[in-house]
């Protein structure tokens, strides 16, 4: 049954960033979009790792810890360039790193943060820098997350977040 996000803290991120779409990007670039699509169907149960996004994603859901999903505060919703038959995979990775991440919006190579105001979020983040900007040139609040060497602990719960508005 679905519930409400209306009063809840709402971040849409990238399916990019989520997840290392670094193997299926040099599929598409190479081989075209046919190949791709065949080689994400044969490939819909291997899981995907973790991407830039994946810690500050898994520490955001915990904040929700112990509540019913109706109470939660934090609502955590996928957005990506995929056409859906291709997100399966996507959702199989959700699933196995248990993922509180039930909603999405895929749109077949289109501008992935159109749907910010469909979920009522209140950021876009994506490790996409074109999209990142596309999204703040139409007024949404998006930022980029970049790589980095922090070794990630993923008993450590604490929540660190960085800004940095000059870009």
């Amino acid at each position: 049954m679905a519930y409400s996000i209306d009063k809840k803290l709402v971040i849409a991120v990238a399916s990019s960033a989520l997840f290392d779409l670094s193997e299926s990007e040099k599929v598409f670039r190479q081989q075209g979009l046919d190949v791709y699509r065949e080689h994400q169907r044969k490939n819909e149960n291997a899981t995907r790792a973790p991407g830039v996004a994946f810690p500050l994603v898994v520490r955001l859901l915990r904040l929700n810890d112990g509540l019913p999903q109706d109470d939660a505060p934090v609502e955590v919703v996928l957005l990506s360039k995929n056409d859906p038959d291709t997100g399966l995979r996507v959702f199989n990775s959700i699933e196995k790193h248990h993922l509180a991440i039930s909603r999405a919006a895929f749109v077949n190579g289109g501008d992935p943060f159109r749907y910010m105001n469909t979920f009522n979020a209140s950021l876009f983040l994506s490790a996409n820098e074109v999209d990142v900007r596309n999204a703040v040139q139409d007024g949404l609040p998006a930022g980029r997350v970049f790589p980095t060497e922090f070794a990630d602990h993923q008993n450590d719960p604490e929540l660190r977040i960085a800004f940095d508005f000059d870009g």
